[in-house]
């Protein structure tokens, strides 16, 4: 009897594993599609003066171009203009100049604590092309979600076919599925939120 119950009970436990599935692969792609959404959202003016905004701004610095970050510290003055303090002044041409060299349509001042970076206001029809721009980007995610979803359902399918999940067993897996995507998707939506109210403000 013992015996016959031990048995039973490894062909559980053999059953379970084949039941088993990993989402860490889909967690993760999640997780890259909404950094790369933020990424995307960095580059997009909101009218308000973020030290962010020059995180793409390189200066050839002793004949490397190097990040503003790495020669200066930047802090917000007042709502329109940024504060980049450049450590050594012997660099600061060279800041003013990949400022300049960014067309990100600034305008800049040197004083003795460095340099002031100052943006303009947006107009109403600028920020409504932005907040529609913010849209199209969401929807660029959303796509990028739907395939890693076919690709997850292909996978589980597969399992299936190959007799390694049962078709309640595919079924539990597959609502799993579409709740992580949801809420991966209902982030992006938050997110995409936020972005266009600092627009509007």
């Amino acid at each position: 009897m013992e015996r016959r119950r031990c048995f039973f009970f490894l062909r559980f436990l053999l059953y379970c594993t084949h039941m088993a599935f990993n989402f860490n692969d889909l967690g993760k792609n999640i997780d890259e599609a909404s950094e790369h959404l933020a990424r995307e959202f960095s580059n997009i003016r909101t009218g308000r003066a973020m030290p962010s905004l020059l995180d793409s701004i390189r200066a050839e610095v002793y004949g490397t171009r190097t990040s503003l970050r790495d020669i200066a510290s930047i802090s917000v003055e007042d709502a329109r203009t940024l504060r980049v303090s450049v450590w050594d002044s012997s660099l600061l041409k060279a800041v003013e100049k990949a400022v300049a060299d960014a067309n990100m349509g600034v305008s800049t001042a040197t004083d003795e604590q460095g340099i002031r970076v100052i943006f303009p206001d947006l107009s109403a029809e600028r920020r409504a092309m932005l907040v529609k721009l913010v849209g199209e980007k969401l929807e660029q995610a959303k796509v990028t979600m739907r395939r890693h979803r076919s690709d997850t359902l292909h996978e589980l399918d597969a399992l299936k076919k190959a007799g390694e999940v049962s078709e309640d067993e595919l079924s539990r897996l597959k609502k799993e599925l579409q709740k992580k995507i949801d809420a991966g998707i209902e982030a992006l939506e938050k997110s995409t939120v936020q972005k266009q109210k600092e627009i509007s403000l």
